[in-house]
């Protein structure tokens, strides 16, 4: 037994020692972590082996850089090095419980949004989350410890660097089985959790930045001869109009009620006998509104501010982050300035500041005339807040005179906050009892999004009360999902059936209700996504998107493309759904035979050439290369969104 101890301590009383502890305990943490608190989709014996292989490669190679210092600073470097790794992986682990992805470089620049999230934030907090830095709190113990003797002499260069080289090679071995079993893993990254899974958390790090340096340099290097590739796709891939639906609401106000985080599943939907969304449901029968059931968002890590983006442009959102916060000052062709030149005023009403998603900056990019964010409203009622800002029916209440008093035509969007994670209200204006899964999320869900149906039946008599309702095109879309794939148990209970990848992909649809006054409506089955928003709103209004890039089609078209892309690549569509690289039969459900798999593979490619093509667009800010024939370009320096100059000037 004295023995035992004696080695113990030899072991560590020795710098080496104690860096082969670090190693293990991060190498057994990152591995439980990612086994246990992210749904990577791991299958087979070679993935479940590059799990747990990945974090060791990767916990030798950056712990091994403090063999470079000497005396007790290479133990004051291990332990900053190994606190930092946990910090990323907790910040991880944390983002994920929300947002079903990982942290990427850009969305470390949306910090300013920070501020706002506070209570959403803490309710991703668990008590058991203290153990993810034990092992940190052991670390800095071996650093300080004066039972601990400090070994100060310098490391051999030779053995620091067998060490660093027996990293490396792991992290090869690692990265050509994962090539091997993945091909072209690297340069098909659409999907992050690809990433994750084959090279584990901290490789994903180093990929991610890479990838981010590699898009912000497109913009430097971009030419005018990088848009006619794109030019020719999506003329190559233009709608063109249905007659019976062209010019339909020509000269008509736009208002787009922007819904946040609400589900398709809500819609009909019945909770212990009673609507959660009764004026919704009426509204989808209405004479004059074409609801579309089989609409899908297509956001990516930019969440709300994807959903605008393409709303806005027919543009996708960028792989990693928001381009509300990274792209902010790029040239674009957004629906405001397309219809400035037909005599559009356009604004956009939000009760939440006017950082929040950069919102001040890149609508001067869009060619919005008026912004109208918390300054405008009276938010000083505690009762009448939000997390994100003032809650609906003060919102929309608030906003009426503020609407009504913009030139006519106009073009508006609205943007509720008050159905948003984690879905807590005031118990004195629910009207439905919580549902009773378990989890707290899924069960007062159902309370915040009756309260957002009450607000959009309100919004709808103000909008009559006021003469607006008469000559006004009235949209509603739903944003993003509201219920990530974390709570699948309790979804599972509110749906009848298991979540399978399939079911999960059929989730992702989201409310769209497009209301004319004299259009003929009822329920439309065409597959669309909001790329396609854009385009079906402008052939609506009576103008053609022939010469505009823009990468989706008219809904209402009879050549419109039933294949809705998803950020990371997948795709839904109305006889197959790819679903993290696997496909499945849109009737059954079930995976495709052999024989239906080569066209699944076709779609593919056309799913992964669209984004490529839209990406480079974005990155390459390559708009201001073109300039469609009487459009008038966007000046940014000529807004002003402050609430005092907007009053002098009136």
């Amino acid at each position: 037994m004295r023995n035992l101890l004696s080695k113990k301590d030899d072991l560590l009383n020795n710098f080496f020692g104690i860096y082969v502890v670090a190693v293990l305990m991060l190498w057994i943490k990152t591995y439980v972590s990612q086994q246990t608190q992210f749904d990577l989709g791991v299958e087979g014996v070679i993935q479940q082996f590059l799990l747990l292989l990945n974090p060791l490669g990767s916990a030798m190679l950056f712990l091994g850089f403090s063999f470079i210092f000497r005396g007790k600073r290479k133990y004051t470097s291990l332990v900053v090095v190994y606190t930092l790794m946990s910090i990323l992986l907790y910040a991880n682990i944390v983002y994920y419980r929300f947002f079903s992805d990982f942290i990427t470089l850009p969305t470390l620049s949306q910090t300013q949004n920070f501020g706002d999230l506070g209570g959403s934030v803490l309710s991703l907090l668990k008590p058991y989350d203290i153990l993810f830095f034990v092992d940190v709190f052991v670390m800095f113990y071996l650093r300080f410890s004066k039972r601990i003797q400090k070994d100060t002499k310098r490391f051999g260069y030779k053995k620091a660097m067998a060490i660093i080289t027996c990293a490396l090679a792991i992290s090869i071995l690692n990265l050509g089985l994962a090539e091997a079993n993945r091909p072209q893993l690297l340069t098909r990254g659409f999907d992050r959790n690809y990433i994750v899974k084959y090279l584990g958390m901290y490789n994903y790090t180093i990929y991610d930045s890479v990838e981010t340096m590699k898009a912000s340099s497109q913009r430097a290097l971009a030419d005018s001869s990088d848009i006619t590739e794109v030019i020719n796709y999506t003329k190559a891939n233009y709608a063109k109009p249905n007659a019976d639906y062209f010019g339909k609401a020509k000269g008509m106000n736009v208002i787009y009620l922007h819904l946040e985080s609400f589900q398709n599943f809500l819609i009909d939907y019945q909770l212990n006998g009673e609507e959660v969304t009764p004026f919704l449901n009426s509204l989808a029968k209405d004479k004059n509104t074409l609801y579309f059931d089989n609409f899908f968002h297509q956001t990516g890590q930019g969440k709300t501010s994807d959903a605008e983006f393409m709303l806005e442009n027919s543009l996708f959102g960028l792989p990693q982050g928001s381009a509300y916060i990274t792209k902010a000052q790029n040239t674009y062709q957004a629906a405001p300035s397309i219809l400035k030149d037909y005599g559009y005023t356009s604004a956009v009403f939000h009760g939440n500041n006017g950082s929040f998603w950069n919102r001040n900056v890149i609508y001067k990019s869009f060619g919005f005339d008026k912004f109208y964010d918390a300054s405008y409203y009276n938010t000083g009622t505690s009762g009448d807040m939000a997390e994100y800002g003032l809650l609906d029916k003060p919102f929309f209440e608030q906003s009426q005179n503020l609407l009504s008093s913009l030139p006519q035509p106009f073009y508006t969007k609205l943007i509720t906050v008050g159905n948003h994670y984690p879905y807590k209200m005031n118990q004195d204006l629910v009207t439905i009892d919580k549902a009773n899964t378990g989890d707290a999320s899924v069960d007062n869900y159902f309370q915040t999004a009756r309260y957002a149906d009450e607000a959009i039946e309100q919004v709808f008599q103000q909008l009559k009360e006021s003469g607006l309702y008469d000559h006004s095109m009235i949209v509603l879309y739903g944003d993003h999902y509201g219920i990530s794939d974390n709570h699948n148990a309790a979804m599972s209970q509110v749906i009848g059936k298991d979540i399978t990848p399939y079911e999960s992909a059929n989730l992702q649809r989201v409310p769209l209700f497009i209301h004319v006054p004299g259009m003929e409506g009822g329920t439309n089955h065409t597959y669309g996504g909001q790329t396609d928003l854009l385009p079906t709103l402008l052939h609506l209004l009576g103008i053609d998107t022939q010469q505009f890039v823009q990468f989706g089609s008219d809904l209402l078209s009879e050549e419109h493309h039933e294949i809705v892309p998803f950020r990371n690549g997948d795709f839904v569509s109305p006889k197959i759904y790819s679903v993290n690289e696997k496909f499945y039969d849109n009737e059954t459900g079930l995976p495709l035979d052999d024989s239906q798999l080569e066209s699944a593979k076709t779609i593919k490619n056309e799913v992964d050439l669209k984004l490529q093509l839209s990406d480079k667009v974005v990155n390459g800010d390559l708009l201001r290369f073109y300039k469609p024939t009487g459009y008038t370009p966007v000046d940014p320096s000529q807004y002003n969104y402050s609430k005092e100059d907007d009053v002098e000037s009136n």
